[in-house]
């Protein structure tokens, strides 16, 4: 059965910081309008170069109980639209996961470029009525991973991954005893790393897996245009 309440007076899953350029995700909390609101945010944020020239997510928790009576179609897309748009940032993404990451926070996780976790992290898909939670991550998962047997269990019939299957199976890049200095560590070897190019890189990663050489041919040609023009820019100027 689904939760009761009303969406109305609930605590978001979702929290954005602008001073620090952070989102914070609890796993264990329902979607609702006020968690995609904050994901739109922090893009904003990313996008306006307003804030740092990256965007931490900070990730949590595994749901426990059903989807909440508030939650339809139309707000599953507005989520997975957002979840999009944080794909294709023109900054750099850093998620740290402590403890079970699932729901929401697992979705998140997912999206970002770099992905710490502690020793305790696994990665659990939520069941709802037997089966587990058919969106996009099922998909983000598949894309990659499909024919590992961890990730079939888990899609299939929602076992729990681990936190060395995770790291094994490159959904989490690195376990850390210290999650804080690792992610600063990440954060400042990509602090030159901003803008358009790198999003426009990301894209071409992740393509690579379901354009033919022909097909992308062209979208690596243009790329590497628009460097040879940037790298000749500043001589000219000179």
């Amino acid at each position: 059965m689904k939760e009761t309440m009303t969406e109305t007076g609930t605590n978001s899953a979702a929290a954005y910081d602008a001073a620090t350029a952070t989102l914070t995700v609890d796993g264990r909390l329902p979607l609702s309008a006020g968690a995609v609101a904050a994901v739109n945010a922090a893009c904003d944020g990313a996008e306006d170069g307003r804030t740092a020239p990256h965007l931490t997510l900070r990730l949590s928790g595994a749901p426990a109980v059903p989807q909440a009576d508030w939650v339809t179609v139309s707000l599953v897309s507005k989520w997975e639209r957002v979840l999009r748009r944080l794909e294709r940032l023109p900054v750099p993404t850093f998620a740290t996961a402590e403890g079970p990451c699932g729901g929401l926070a697992l979705d998140l996780l997912l999206c970002a470029d770099r992905r710490i976790a502690d020793g305790a992290a696994s990665l659990v898909l939520p069941i709802e009525n037997g089966a587990t939670w058919p969106g996009m991550t099922l998909y983000r998962l598949g894309r990659f991973h499909a024919g590992a047997a961890a990730v079939r269990r888990a899609v299939l019939f929602g076992t729990v991954i681990g936190a060395q299957e995770a790291v094994a199976l490159q959904l989490v890049d690195v376990l850390a005893d210290d999650v804080e200095a690792t992610l600063a560590a990440a954060v400042a070897s990509a602090s030159s790393v901003r803008g358009s190019e790198l999003a426009i890189r990301r894209q071409l990663l992740f393509d690579a897996a379901t354009t033919t050489f022909e097909e992308a041919l062209g979208a690596h040609l243009a790329a590497c245009d628009r460097a040879l023009l940037q790298t000749a820019a500043p001589e000219a100027a000179a």
